[in-house]
């Protein structure tokens, strides 16, 4: 693959909290180590605060890292992603014309995150209507697609780099506009059969193909589930707090999963990809299985609870066995 990445969360913001603080410090020393013991050659900047992804993708850029600036618009209406995406092309704009190497995301799963495309207030509520509705399966598309050649355009008129979208499958989306081919392709049992054969027809069609998010948590049996398998907690409010269950820590099967997908993309000639994450701050790994927050956290760090950690001293998580994975998979 020419870039080997990962995603790296600045910050989503619900009613006014963001799920992680924003040190710059902590940031830079993270991207760091994302370049220098990961061994990436690409970050893809996520969030919902432009200022913060401004802030990283400088210090990312710094680090001769390849940049995917990449708004994460949540619960907006249209007009509101355009506006979002038209700032966030500003923005990347400037730092592509100093000289960085950079692509632009325009937005991720607009359809499940956002109003305007499927009907219900949550992703719950509209992943339901789409399993009870074979109407708005086929008429989805058609909205998303007229979505994005608006949102092209508004990109374009700012940022003059390459630009992307990173879709789910679902969206059909129609790449004519696009530079990138990019989708969030998580692999579970139900289409394991079918995956590899997947990639290799996206890629056939003859774009560049990323892959914008792969990766699982780190409890048995996480694997056969895919994008689903973070979907394990017990919230009060907005704030996670437990598990739902019973689980079995298990950080092989989540270290198994990227070098298998690694591989894949490797042999058919992906482009780009992005495993999904470096860290998840608000997942925060306890002994206590039930309270083990971590076992939901797509991370290939654990957040601790105290303190910081000996691995990487002044940094508030350590590796777990995926981040050996992905180092050796990207060296």
């Amino acid at each position: 693959m020419r870039a080997k990445g990962i995603g790296y969360d600045t910050g989503l913001a619900r009613g006014g909290q963001f799920n992680r603080p924003f040190d710059p410090d902590l940031v830079r020393r993270e991207l760091t180590i994302i370049r220098d013991e990961l061994h990436c050659t690409a970050v893809r900047l996520i969030g919902t605060d432009l200022d913060r992804i401004e802030s990283a993708a400088g210090a990312a850029a710094a680090l001769g890292l390849e940049v995917w600036f990449s708004p994460f618009p949540w619960d907006r209406t249209p007009e509101e992603i355009l506006d979002l995406l038209a700032d966030g092309a500003a923005r990347a704009e400037r730092l592509r014309a100093a000289g960085a190497e950079v692509v632009f995301v325009t937005g991720a799963e607009l359809s499940l995150f956002n109003h305007g495309f499927l009907p219900g207030d949550d992703i719950p509520a509209r992943v339901s209507h789409l399993i009870a509705s074979p109407e708005l399966r086929e008429s989805l598309p058609l909205r998303v697609n007229e979505f994005l050649a608006r949102a092209v355009e508004a990109v374009r008129a700012r940022f003059g780099g390459r630009v992307t979208y990173a879709a789910v499958p679902l969206e059909q989306v129609d790449w004519a506009p696009f530079d990138i081919v990019s989708v969030d392709a998580h692999r579970s049992k139900e289409v394991e059969h079918l995956y590899r054969e997947g990639v290799r027809s996206l890629v056939a069609a003859g774009k560049p193909v990323a892959i914008t998010e792969f990766g699982v948590t780190p409890y048995r049996g996480a694997a056969d589930l895919g994008a689903r398998c973070g979907e394990i907690l017990e919230y009060e409010g907005d704030t996670p707090v437990r598990l739902n269950g019973e689980y079995v820590r298990d950080e092989e099967e989540q270290a198994r999963y990227l070098r298998e997908l690694v591989a894949i993309f490797t042999e058919e000639g992906v482009d780009a990809a992005f495993a999904c994450t470096f860290v998840c701050y608000g997942l925060v790994h306890r002994a206590d299985p039930r309270a083990d927050l971590d076992m939901a956290s797509w991370g290939v760090v654990k957040v601790l609870e105290d303190g910081t950690g000996q691995t990487y001293p002044g940094v508030p998580w350590e590796p777990k066995a995926a981040f050996g994975a992905l180092a050796d998979c990207y060296a």
